[in-house]
């Protein structure tokens, strides 16, 4: 063997100074609400990892699929982990991972605890502090002479899809000496080059079944350095480079002349964990790593980094690590072809040690400017249940439940089960309902309506696959329309091109869209006598047909009748702008004189005696068998998500759907009766999203149980969070706050980080699209709106501090308290720009500028409007 020890000179400091920004803490979670906490850290596009409520490195999601419990090593005993190291110069010495203690739960296995480094000596209590993207893990251990915050995050910036799309955990151990006596201390990285190996390559064992993760092969770690960095690059040359898990990984810091680096590229491949013990007995002797190499190698080799630095009596240092990786070979959406369809990031950066390098000198300002939008968004007046529902879920976004094509286009799964996704190609029906890619990312609200109408729809047809092929082949999708999905895309498509004003975007597809809508009046059709009422069969997002008049995809209908119109309008299509008017009207009044009971709009259950006569691609294997009395129907049923298209039309400022009495009269019926004040007490006969004493919405109800069909709704028992989040955004609309803020509150209960994590809202897989529904509150608390063609924005006019954005810009809005006939408002834009030709003040009247102006970043205007 050789032995190897490098010291690293002065190049820059490592140490974070003044300049770092404050971040905000929204969220508070004691140490008997951090077990379950696993919160992703990765940008749009690149995938995770996750940082758990112990400090602990978990699910390495970076490889183009999703990894839950897969800790980028064979076994969770060879985790990612990171160490300490203390020296008081007076013969006491000390080392702990720095990691909170094994939740309970993960003390028993068939052979002793399954838990991630669950032999190392840890602290004795952790707490957490979150404002996503943020978060602070407080360890503490009265043991140790020192006390520790990890802090972690990736920059999110709004309207800046780049710059939240780098793949990188920035990782910073604040350590600080808790005594009147100087100390040495070291914190050390040490993780496996898993390169080749996801968490979709394992094997079990004949022995005790366990799951052995592989795919390694002969892959290598270096030391490099440069003029800013220092760390290891891990790569190998034997894994096949055209594998979706090929690429690369870096674990780097920065340096300066008063600290020592050290580094490991490989320890012991002895067997039976001799590569752990390896590890603590080195880093645990002094805090430094002697590099060895040995005549065996590790297919996967763990290597570790440590910075050793001096602390004075009460001093605090914060040493940095960038963990980055590049992974470029996405492909389809089952990775089962061998096209490489990339990803995004990849044509920015060519490697992980590339994405550490042109990170370092643009952290800073990623940074403040992170911490700006959340600092804003945090210090808003919008309740503290309402804030971290909506932000908490935007980490979805940066899951594998989304990602980006080379191309630039954007895509989801519905979300993602542990080793694959869940429910491929942008589902309509799902993504209707989420809304914070719309008023974050603009630009990639864009590039979904993109594909389509460009790859999704039958241009001869008008028939929409719900759910779109990759590669790009409109010939290979599904071939089944939803009903609600295909109509929602109508309304996204005006939706997107309000916020952005891009009329060459509405251009290009709004031929696209009247094929689209007019699929809806075919022979066989949801609506073939064209009477603006869909009696035919139709998919929806219940995995099932509806057959018949209902109002959940009915108000999808009325609502893209009224976009269509508004486009029609636009691009002085009078034609068309008449039939969508004509058919609005009519439909709007017969859902309010026909499916309206006097309490909630139910469903008319109308059976089709011939199957035969349903048109192509309306009808799955996944409904009822027979047409002639179908099951899973709503019937007279209440449900939770009857006005769904009257909450996205409400969230694209059209108005009103149906009769505005209704509509408050439906949602105050959704509390009455959809309300369970404890699941632990209520029968349902699928899926468990809610337990116990926790109360929340079901997905139907029925007040009269004789009035519930036999065979129910598919999921009628359930309670879906981003459901309830649709109903509370509804419920903010018509004015009933505090039924929204219980309905939320009791919907974030229940992701307490002790039961649930607060970064993972599940439905069909983890991290559910759906979900990001709570978004809608923001907007809905707010009243805003906002259109980029007239510059029109309207906010409420309660006084407070709000967040806003559209997608593409982003600030605050100060309403003060009215002043007689006078509110003052301030109106800020932290980020982009802003066209403004008039502001709506919600109930107090609208202030017309004599011509319109541009706020441009990081300024203000200082407006006055009278009472009218």
């Amino acid at each position: 063997m050789k032995h190897f020890i490098w010291i690293v000179a002065a190049i820059l400091s490592f140490t974070v100074h003044a300049q770092q920004p404050a971040w905000p803490v929204l969220k508070h979670y004691d140490k008997e609400h951090v077990a379950r906490i696993a919160m992703p850290i990765g940008g749009i596009g690149t995938g995770t990892i996750s940082l758990g409520g112990n400090g602990q490195w978990r699910d390495v999601e970076v490889q183009n699929k999703p990894g839950k419990g897969f800790y980028g090593a064979s076994t969770s005993k060879e985790a990612p982990c990171f160490l300490l190291f203390t020296d008081d110069g007076r013969g006491t010495r000390k080392s702990k991972a720095l990691l909170g203690p094994v939740a309970i739960s993960d003390y028993a296995g068939s052979e002793g605890s399954t838990a991630p480094n669950h032999g190392l000596p840890r602290f004795a209590s952790t707490t957490v502090d979150a404002a996503y993207p943020f978060m602070t893990v407080n360890l503490e251990d009265n043991e140790m002479p020192v006390s520790v915050k990890l802090r972690a995050f990736n920059p999110l910036i709004p309207g800046d899809a780049d710059a939240s799309g780098i793949p990188v955990a920035i990782i910073r151990y604040e350590v600080h000496n808790t005594t009147s006596n100087p100390l040495t201390i070291a914190v050390a990285g040490t993780l496996n080059n898993f390169i080749g190996m996801d968490a979709s390559r394992y094997e079990v064992s004949d022995f005790n079944k366990a799951t052995y993760y592989n795919g390694a092969r002969k892959n290598r770690n270096e030391f490099k350095k440069s003029a800013s960095l220092a760390g290891l690059y891990m790569t190998s040359d034997s894994v096949d480079n055209t594998l979706d898990s090929w690429g690369t990984i870096a674990l780097t810091t920065r340096v300066d002349d008063s600290n020592t680096i050290t580094f490991r590229r490989e320890l012991s491949p002895k067997g039976w964990n001799a590569n752990i013990t390896d590890m603590w007995d080195d880093f645990s002797d002094d805090g430094m790593f002697r590099d060895v190499t040995f005549d065996t190698r590790s297919d996967s080799p763990r290597g570790g980094l440590s910075v050793k630095t001096q602390l004075a009596p009460n001093e605090t240092k914060t040493i940095e690590f960038l963990l980055t990786w590049h992974f470029p070979n996405r492909k389809d959406w089952f990775a089962k072809g061998d096209q490489i369809l990339g990803n995004y990031y990849a044509n920015t950066y060519r490697d992980a040690w590339d994405v550490a390098e042109q990170l370092t000198p643009r952290l800073p300002a990623l940074e403040k400017k992170t911490a700006e939008f959340v600092n804003n968004f945090v210090n808003s007046s919008y309740p503290d249940a309402i804030k971290e529902a909506a932000l908490f879920n935007v980490s979805t976004l940066r899951t594998q439940t989304a990602f980006r094509l080379k191309d630039g286009n954007f895509f989801g799964w519905e979300g993602i089960f542990s080793q694959i996704g869940s429910c491929y190609g942008s589902c309509t029906h799902v993504w209707n309902y989420e809304q914070a890619t719309p008023f974050l990312f603009g630009a990639l609200a864009t590039t979904m309506r993109q594909v389509e109408y460009n790859y999704g729809l039958e241009e001869n047809t008008g028939l929409m696959s719900f759910r779109v092929s990759l590669p790009y082949d409109v010939d290979k999708n599904w071939k089944l329309a939803a009903a609600d999905g295909q109509m929602g895309t109508v309304m996204k498509v005006y939706r997107e091109w309000k916020h952005s004003g891009d009329d060459n975007f509405l251009r290009a597809l709004y031929p696209k869209v009247k094929k689209a809508l007019a699929f809806a009046w075919i022979p066989g059709g949801w609506d073939a006598d064209k009477d603006g009422v869909m009696e035919g069969c139709q998919h929806n997002t219940m995995d099932i047909e509806y057959y018949g008049p209902n109002p959940e995809v009915g108000f999808w209908y009325l609502g893209a009748l009224k976009a269509a119109s508004t486009m029609a309008a636009y691009m002085k299509d009078k034609e068309f702008q008449n039939t969508c008017d004509k058919l609005f009207k009519s439909g709007s009044a017969y859902m309010d004189t026909h499916l309206f009971n006097g309490e909630f709009y139910i469903h008319q259950i109308q059976p089709i005696a011939d199957a035969g006569k349903i048109a192509r691609g309306l009808k799955s294997d996944m409904g009822s068998k027979t047409t002639e009395h179908p099951d899973f129907q709503i019937g007279e049923g209440c449900l939770i998500d009857q006005l769904v298209g009257q909450y996205m039309a409400h969230l694209c400022g059209l108005g009103y759907l149906a009769k505005p009495e209704h509509v408050k009269t439906a949602l105050q019926s959704i509390v009455k009766y959809n309300y369970v004040p404890s699941f632990g007490e209520h029968f349902n006969n699928m899926r468990s999203f809610a337990l116990g004493g926790e109360p929340g919405l079901s997905v139907t109800a029925y007040p009269d149980p004789s009035k519930r069909p036999e065979v129910p709704l598919s999921y009628f028992a359930e309670a879906w969070s981003g459901l309830e989040y649709t109903a509370a955004a509804g419920m903010i609309f018509e004015g009933m706050h505090d039924e929204a803020l219980k309905t939320i509150t009791d919907v974030r209960k229940r992701y307490d980080g002790l039961k649930r994590s607060p970064f993972n809202e599940e439905e069909c897989g983890n991290h559910y699209a759906r979900a990001m529904a709570s978004w809608a509150s923001i907007v809905a608390w707010s009243e805003f709106d906002y259109d980029a063609h007239t510059g029109a924005f309207s906010i409420t006019s309660r006084p407070g501090d709000y967040f806003w954005s559209n997608g593409y810009a982003w600030g605050n809005v100060h309403v003060a308290a009215a002043s007689g006939a006078v509110t003052e408002v301030t109106l800020t834009v932290s980020s982009g720009s802003l066209k403004l030709g008039s502001l709506n003040l919600r109930g107090t009247g609208v202030l017309k500028l004599k011509k319109p102006q541009t706020i441009a970043e990081g300024n203000s205007q200082k407006l006055s409007v009278k009472k009218q």
